[in-house]
């Protein structure tokens, strides 16, 4: 369910900031009037807001100030990078474990099955 609600988040801020690409809203005097269509989009563009990447002028209507655009994106994306290094190392530790241990559970059996079998001339 948070996945789905992840994903309806993303599409509400893709259709925020396409919207004002689109108008190329992207300078105060280039401003445009913008009525979120959801409550998906009314959470985002709040945020956006509150990350001062949506700015409005004095007349009520909102731009998308690029810059901030940016680092937030870039901000986002290094969070993504750091969760899939985490990942990818946790990952690597799994299979170098699951290694020692499974060549230590063969060690094991091969000197039981060695002891089992008695020595050449030792009936």
């Amino acid at each position: 369910m948070a996945s789905a609600a992840a994903a309806m988040a993303a599409r509400a801020r893709r259709e925020i900031q396409h919207q004002f690409f689109a108008a190329d809203a992207v300078r105060p005097d280039r401003a445009i009037a913008f009525t979120p269509a959801n409550g998906f989009e009314e959470r985002q563009f709040a945020r956006l807001r509150n990350l001062d990447v949506v700015r409005e002028d004095m007349a009520g209507r909102y731009w998308l100030d690029l810059p901030a655009y940016d680092i937030v994106v870039r901000s986002r994306h290094e969070r993504v990078r750091t969760a899939l290094i985490v990942v990818v190392l946790l990952f690597a530790l799994f299979v170098v474990a699951s290694g020692v241990i499974a060549s230590r559970q063969t060690a094991a059996i091969g000197a039981r099955g060695q002891a089992a079998i008695p020595a050449a001339g030792h009936r």
